[in-house]
């Protein structure tokens, strides 16, 4: 219940940072997949951008991605999150497993499951935050799934699968009065506290450049698709080229750079997967650069040639 949107040709950040955005984003697989740094379950909160926590599946405790997050908040803050984080990811393994049989999927492929939820704030002339909006939304296998409308309180549902869980939350009242708390005051109180800890450190750390692009392959009739992450530091990332919503693997013919240097001491990661030139898929390149935010480029669908313009 949570949702990737994607755009034509084109690099940019999730969320693209105006003002300041505190967004916690959790993903959950169908089944879990044979590829480094990619886990069943994950969840992870961002600050303008920069992952400052960080939660997954093979290592079920929140824990802090930025140095000024560990000083400043007590154990107590962790403990309670790991807890949250938890409850959150059985929650994910049972919904996740009741959309798919909505749709009558299997276990064939995989299926995604996200929620992403945040606030935005513009900053006034005292230096304090006021709320601007909110994000409060799930999306499937790649299409928005449902949302919360904060401006008229009611729950949007996109796809026809959604309808019934819509129908259940409008009726509950204190739900939409408690998401709608949670965005507007306590989603701010919490981003005015990581920007006062935070300010200084959130001016560092260099930012990945993504790019996506296709060269002739051996055989005529099929290209290389490949996603190329550069300049970033540190050198923590994660990297994954997904078709039509689904994360490719070593079995689709994934080939992987790994994380290498450059000569001006950032690093760069390049994948790779040769498909037809005829294939009209939907390609996607995620990138989530812990230390600065998380990007995504997309490939219209249409016939591939060697030039990707």
């Amino acid at each position: 219940m949570h949702n990737y949107s994607f755009c034509d040709l084109g690099s940019e950040s999730f969320l693209p940072s105006l003002i300041s955005i505190c967004l916690y984003i959790y993903t959950a697989l169908s089944r879990p997949v044979e590829l480094p740094g990619i886990h069943q379950f994950t969840a992870m909160g961002l600050l303008d951008n920069r992952m400052i926590d960080y939660f997954d599946s093979d290592n079920p405790k929140k824990v802090p991605k930025q140095d000024w997050m560990k000083e400043k908040l007590k154990e107590e803050y962790w403990t309670k999150g790991t807890q949250s984080r938890q409850s959150k990811q059985q929650w994910f393994n049972v919904n996740i497993k009741i959309l798919m049989e909505r749709k009558r999927q299997n276990d064939t492929d995989i299926h995604v499951l996200q929620w992403m939820v945040g606030c935005e704030a513009d900053e006034q002339t005292d230096g304090d935050l006021t709320y601007s909006r909110g994000v409060y939304m799930y999306s499937y296998d790649g299409d928005d799934f449902l949302s919360f409308d904060d401006a008229h309180g009611v729950w949007v549902a996109p796809a026809p699968e959604a309808l019934e869980t819509k129908r259940k939350w409008d009726e509950v009242q204190v739900l939409k009065e408690y998401t709608r708390g949670y965005l507007e005051k306590e989603c701010v109180q919490w981003l005015t506290t990581f920007m006062k800890y935070g300010s200084e450190e959130l001016k560092k750390a260099s930012p990945p450049d993504v790019y996506v692009f296709a060269k002739d392959a051996r055989v005529q009739s099929n290209v290389v698709l490949t996603c190329l992450a550069t300049g970033f530091y540190p050198k923590d990332i994660i990297l994954s080229i997904k078709r039509n919503g689904r994360i490719l693997e070593k079995i689709d013919g994934l080939v992987s750079s790994g994380v290498r240097p450059n000569e001006d001491d950032t690093y760069q990661r390049r994948d790779s997967v040769e498909i037809q030139r005829s294939d009209v898929s939907n390609y996607t390149c995620e990138v989530i650069h812990e230390a600065t935010g998380v990007w995504k480029v997309t490939v219209k669908p249409r016939k591939m040639t060697s030039s990707l313009s």
